[in-house]
């Protein structure tokens, strides 16, 4: 049941009977209050009962599990979503399961692309906006070390060459690891280049004048 619409004596009983049907909390409906009432004489005579209709709040994260979870079925993918919240308005879905290779991709690039998708599902037509993590068998962590190590390579080369290297296309989160990764380097300078979804990263020396 996602609304119901009571009358009682008052605007706030008839609210509470609407909670209890509803089996939920304030915070979690609209109110909509379609009549006041009225106390009438001495309280009895012509006094109109107030009306009310609550409406279930649309949860935008379960509507991520669901449409996730409908994909994941028509993939033939077993897997379970553990939701948790890592500060308001940020969760991380991780993904449980068997062969979730295929759920991660080349580079992760199949679990960003249901991971955007998510985030459009979650926040479409609402004012409220939340952010979605995808994450499966630790892979965000593997690849955050990955990337970290990739950018102390590549930067220990452009020190020795003294030339500038062009990374392959990374998302925007991925980039952010790299130029987070050598930000305290003063002989190294960073700086992206190029449109989405071919928008690269540029390690350059620091040329001393």
């Amino acid at each position: 049941m996602d609304f119901v619409e009571k009358e009682s004596r008052t605007v706030e009983d008839a609210i509470t009977e609407g909670l209890i049907e509803l089996g939920t909390t304030r915070k979690n409906v609209e109110i909509e209050i379609l009549d006041k009432g009225s106390r009438g004489l001495f309280g009895l005579i012509g006094a109109k009962m107030a009306k009310v209709r609550l409406t279930k709040k649309v949860n935008p994260v379960d509507l991520a599990v669901n449409f996730l979870k409908d994909v994941f079925d028509k993939m033939n993918l077993d897997a379970e979503i553990i939701v948790e919240e890592k500060e308001e308005g940020n969760y991380v879905f991780n993904i449980q399961g068997d062969d979730m290779g295929i759920l991660i991709g080349k580079r992760g690039q199949t679990l960003d692309s249901f991971q955007y998708l998510a985030n459009i599902v979650a926040n479409k037509n609402k004012n409220n906006h939340i952010h979605i993590t995808l994450d499966t068998e630790n892979y965000r962590e593997r690849r955050k070390e990955t990337l970290e190590t990739l950018a102390k390579n590549l930067a220990k080369k452009v020190k020795m060459t003294k030339k500038s290297i062009v990374l392959e296309p990374m998302t925007p989160y991925e980039r952010r690891i790299i130029h987070f990764a050598l930000q305290n380097d003063k002989h190294i300078k960073t700086h992206s280049e190029g449109e989405e979804p071919y928008r690269k990263v540029i390690i350059s020396p620091v040329i001393d004048k």
